[in-house]
């Protein structure tokens, strides 16, 4: 079953340290390996990006950053695991190699279905 980790945290311009970037590329490194981690990336910052909505069909366009967002979905990673349990263990050792550098939420949630319309970008 595929899961979907969204990272949450708050957009500071914290940059990771070597440290952390070690440690995450030998967690990465595992997880690829063993199967569990099927793709993952960085967000760039929400001053880069944009917001179009749909309110019943009428469309509109904000240019971030987002000032009024408390928490930005910072990253994801998409997880093949057995079970939600499985998944949340997976997180778990994500957000123990941060240590106490980071405040971070993770939200997981199954996928649904979904189609591959060709090779990522």
């Amino acid at each position: 079953m595929l899961f979907l980790s969204m990272i949450r945290t708050r957009e500071t311009g914290q940059q990771p340290s070597e440290r952390l970037m070690n440690e995450m590329g030998k967690l990465m490194d595992e997880e690829f390996k063993a199967g569990t981690l099927v793709r993952t990336a960085g967000l760039r910052p929400t001053s880069e990006g944009v917001r179009v909505r749909s309110n019943h069909g009428e469309l509109s366009r904000t240019d971030g950053p987002f000032t009024e967002t408390k928490e930005v979905i910072g990253g994801y990673a998409i997880l093949e695991a057995e079970s939600m349990d499985e998944a949340i263990e997976s997180v778990k050792r994500f957000l123990a190699v941060h240590g106490d550098e980071w405040a971070l939420t993770c939200e997981i949630r199954p996928l649904d279905g979904g189609m591959e319309y060709g090779p990522p970008a």
